[in-house]
Formats: C-alpha cells, structure tokens, sequence
C-alpha cells in the first residue's frame, strides 16, 4: 500500500483506515489492507474492519493465500464487496483455528489453507448450535 499511494510504511501504518478509504475512493477500486485489523475499503469511501486473524499470520504466503480466496469467491459469483469481506473473514478465521491447534509461533500459510475448510464450515453452524 505505502509503494502505491507513495507514502512510507510508518505513514501507512498510522492512519491505515484513512488511507485505505482514500485509495479506493481516489482510484475507484476495492481495496484490502492486510494487517492487524485487514481493512477493506470501496469506491465509496466505505469501509470494513475484520475481527479475525493474528500476527502469526505475518509470514510469507499468508497474503498469496488470502488473494486466492478472495478470487475464489469473486469466480462463484460474489460482488467485490462481498467476496473481500467474506474472504478476509474466513482468512483470518482459518488463521485463528490454525493458531489454536499449532500457536502463532511457526505458523505457515498452508497451515491457514488447512484451515479454510473448518472456517467455511463454522458460518453454517454458528456459535451455540450442535449440528446433529
């Protein structure tokens, strides 16, 4: 992001929602700013801040694998909008439940891609049902 709107990174990384919503504003696109809070922003200038995820997942391949599941969701159907916020959510969610099984500590991206199964699966049965 910082190449791209020519800022630093530490400028970058002190008003990433403001600049994120900038961006996607000034130039018409979607963007995702990975990160602690990955933010997603639209032409619009709205934007959304995810709750899943951690900083193990700061390590390489970890952003390849969300870009794939983004486009995945773009290639069923999904709007833009949609297939960002959805694919940061189960991103980050796989990210967690890979983190609670190995920790932070070592993670690699294909312990999230291992995870993206259980993730999808937990948005048809939400917290406090049993499926039987």
């Amino acid at each position: 992001m910082a190449r791209l709107a020519g800022l630093s990174v530490p400028d970058v990384q002190r008003a990433r929602l403001s600049i994120a919503r900038s961006f996607a504003a000034s130039h018409g696109v979607h963007v995702v700013l990975k990160g602690h809070r990955t933010v997603v922003a639209t032409p619009t200038g709205e934007a959304f801040i995810n709750s899943t995820g951690n900083p193990g997942m700061a390590t390489a391949g970890t952003g390849d694998v969300l870009t794939g599941v983004i486009a995945a969701w773009l290639a069923s159907g999904l709007s833009a909008l949609d297939a960002a916020t959805l694919g940061v959510y189960l991103h980050g969610s796989a990210g967690d439940l890979a983190a609670a099984r190995h920790s932070q500590i070592g993670l690699i991206a294909t312990d999230v891609i291992d995870h993206l199964g259980p993730a999808v699966r937990s948005l048809a049965a939400p917290p406090g049902f049993v499926r039987t």
